[in-house]
């Protein structure tokens, strides 16, 4: 004689407790700061700059940065773009060409740098 086995029940408390700990570890975890914004904005059609005021020109590599052919870092890069650009009050253009194998974190950096910068607009060229 064959007894019948009656099936249990499935408890699901074991599982709301994994749930609820699970829950609890990713909102201990996880961060709700707000991370630093880069604002860019679309080429458009402008006023085209004046002949003579020369475009500043920066090569970006993915471990060097040249301004107007000399080597420069980007933590003095600041200044270096002060001494270019003169006392001018108009807004200077400057032509960022990317090298072959720079990182977007490393465009990031350098617009970051170029973000407290004021009278300089940057046009960012792709890499060839």
């Amino acid at each position: 004689m064959r007894s019948a086995k009656r099936r249990r029940r499935l408890s699901m408390t074991s599982l709301i407790d994994v749930i609820f700990l699970l829950l609890l570890f990713f909102m201990l975890t996880s961060t709700f700061t707000r991370f630093s914004e880069v604002e860019l904005a679309a080429a458009g059609s402008g006023a085209a700059p004046a002949p003579s005021e020369r475009p500043l020109f920066l090569q970006l590599g993915p471990e060097t940065a040249r301004l107007n052919s000399a080597e420069v870092a980007l933590e003095g890069l600041a200044d270096a773009l002060a001494a270019q650009r003169g006392d001018g009050a108009a807004v200077r253009r400057l032509l960022v060409a990317l090298q072959p194998g720079v990182s977007a974190q490393r465009l990031t950096d350098l617009l970051v740098v170029l973000r407290g910068l004021p009278g300089l607009a940057p046009v960012v060229l792709g890499a060839s």
